[in-house]
């Protein structure tokens, strides 16, 4: 089986998780940024960090690809909030929908892991993004809050680190299923 696993991160749990994910399956990992031509690939894993709904470089590195028969497309996202909340993953799916087209999602196995925050390591746009969205959160009463913004309330301003790499299984499994 011809495998690449890809990740697009910029404060590290993507990486981390697709590192593990390498380690575990022998698959080599990469950068977006630098990812090797698709088409000879039998199963590619990209690993994204949700960032304001998006995943980092999934729209530059799957424009204009289509898969062929036996190719297969597995997209892990990697956020703060719980993604064993529907609503999360009601959220989740709609940002990538915007990011790739239908044709293309209706063919992928999509996966949901938590990942981790520092606020210290937050570039000033990321923490002043952060910061308006808790002030605005302040705003709200509890009972309105939404699950990602009792996420929000809980690591705000701290560090916070959810990885866990035994929620990895499933896309092992995923990776190693016969395709027929």
């Amino acid at each position: 089986m011809k495998a690449i696993i890809l990740y697009g991160s910029r404060y590290g749990s993507a990486r981390r998780y697709a590192e593990e994910l390498s380690e575990q399956t022998g698959i080599p990992t990469a950068d977006y940024k630098n990812a090797p031509p698709l088409s000879d690939k039998n199963v590619i894993v990209y690993l994204g960090g949700l960032y304001a709904g998006g995943l980092p470089g999934l729209v530059k590195t799957f424009r204009g690809v289509s898969l062929r028969n036996l190719q297969r497309l597995i997209i892990v996202t990697v956020g703060l909030s719980d993604p064993q909340e529907p609503e999360n993953r009601k959220n989740i799916l709609h940002s990538l929908q915007k990011q790739l087209p239908n044709a293309l999602l209706d063919k992928t196995n999509i996966f949901h892991l938590r990942g981790s925050i520092d606020y210290t390591k937050l570039r000033l746009a990321h923490r002043t993004m952060m910061a308006l969205l808790y002030r605005s959160l302040q705003k709200k009463p509890a009972e309105e809050w939404s699950a990602e913004d009792r996420a929000l309330a809980e690591t705000y301003g701290r560090k916070a680190d959810f990885v866990d790499f035994s929620t990895l299984r499933p896309i092992i499994k995923e990776i190693q299923r016969e395709v027929k």
